[in-house]
């Protein structure tokens, strides 16, 4: 099991690095460019081209269905559901096959309303509850996918 970050703009890396580590988790943080990380054997960083979506098509080439993806990005976590993969937001809102076609169809008119001037800036600010919610949801995460891996080794 690995956790794929999605990390140029990611608030909670440094929950993933905590949670990963009580776990025992691999965490690959998936970036343009440079980045400090903390010194840890379990995380490592992968610097990808500044090709538009080159850190996405990284992060599909690789996350499977005994991963977890941490993304904002709507279109990235369709792509990696369609993998297999447990998806989840920096807020803590999970991604799954039941929510993911309402979040692109709302991410697409949400554009459209911007592009139209209807609807100014973006989500709202990232808050300290989010921070204890992504927490709770990224341990239930690991369990899901560690049941998982227990179900596909019998």
């Amino acid at each position: 099991m690995n956790i794929f970050v999605d990390a140029d703009a990611c608030p909670v890396k440094d929950e993933i690095y905590r949670v990963a580590k009580r776990h025992e988790v691999s965490v690959v943080v998936v970036a343009n460019s440079h980045m400090r990380i903390p010194d840890e054997k379990h995380i490592r960083l992968e610097i990808v081209s500044d090709g538009f979506d080159a850190a996405d098509d990284w992060i599909v080439e690789h996350a499977g269905p005994l991963d977890i993806v941490i993304t904002a990005d709507i279109p990235l976590a369709d792509r990696c559901l369609k993998n297999g993969a447990y998806v989840l937001g920096p807020t803590g809102r999970p991604f799954t096959e039941d929510n993911i076609g309402t979040a692109m169809v709302t991410r697409s008119m949400m554009a459209d309303l911007r592009d139209m001037g209807e609807v100014r800036g973006g989500p709202p600010p990232f808050q300290k509850k989010d921070r204890g919610i992504f927490l709770q949801e990224l341990d239930s995460a690991i369990h899901a996918v560690k049941r998982k891996q227990k179900n596909r080794i019998k």
